[in-house]
């Protein structure tokens, strides 16, 4: 009696279902009971997009070229024979594009701040296959855990300035799936805030110039002090 068919079974040889622009995927559909000859049909969101014919138990192999981003979505295969009625379907697989990202950009509410004050800073890409990860330096030391975001959002962290140090040159980093491909963002400083410059000034001022009258206060102690217990010494 002839054997009853199967669904057939789609399953991924070459490539995965993470895919890139210009990557090639091979699929293999194959239904393991049934009366030869077979006919794999290959649709996309039920479109026909490929068929071959076996006239034994080997797979059927279909080779995707990913030249667009209609290339990508739900697959699935379906086998028939001469003594099948229909045809049987397989399960389905789900491509998916991925994007390199873009420079991501740094940013923060303020440019301005001062001692004792909170900042935010943020880091976005604005182009790239979620999910996308952030990091945020201050010089080459990392200043955050990384965060992973997956929605298109930006990356927040709080800084507390609380000295001059802080004032440095802040970065973040960006990375996606897509291959090889993490991007740093401009470089961003904040600036001493007016009133604080003016304060810091002031202040240098203000010892330079009590420095400059410990200076003439010694120099005029000199004739006055300084000689005459010299003199008297000898």
């Amino acid at each position: 009696f002839p054997e009853i068919l199967s669904n057939p079974k789609l399953v991924l040889v070459q490539g995965t279902l993470n895919v890139v622009m210009k990557q090639n995927v091979t699929l293999s559909c194959l239904s393991q009971a049934g009366s030869p000859p077979f006919r794999y049909t290959l649709f996309k969101h039920n479109q026909q997009v490929s068929a071959v014919n076996r006239s034994d138990l080997t797979p059927a192999l279909f080779t995707l070229p990913i030249s667009s981003a209609s290339d990508v979505g739900e697959y699935k295969c379906k086998a028939e024979c001469n003594n099948s009625s229909g045809g049987k379907y397989s399960n389905s697989l789900n491509f998916t594009l991925i994007e390199p990202i873009s420079k991501p950009v740094l940013s923060s509410p303020t440019s301005q701040a001062k001692k004792g004050q909170n900042v935010t800073l943020s880091c976005f890409s604005e182009n790239g296959s979620l999910p996308i990860t952030y990091l945020f330096f201050k010089g080459k030391q990392n200043i955050s855990p990384q965060k992973t975001m997956q929605k298109r959002e930006a990356a927040v962290i709080f800084l507390f300035i609380d000295s001059l140090s802080d004032f440095g040159t802040y970065k973040c980093k960006a990375n996606n799936s897509f291959p090889n491909n993490t991007k740093y963002s401009n470089s961003f400083n904040f600036t001493l805030a007016a009133e604080d410059r003016n304060h810091s000034q002031h202040l240098t001022i203000s010892l330079g110039l009590i420095l400059l009258l410990l200076i003439i206060g010694f120099a005029l102690a000199i004739p006055f002090f300084i000689i005459p217990l010299y003199k008297a010494s000898e």
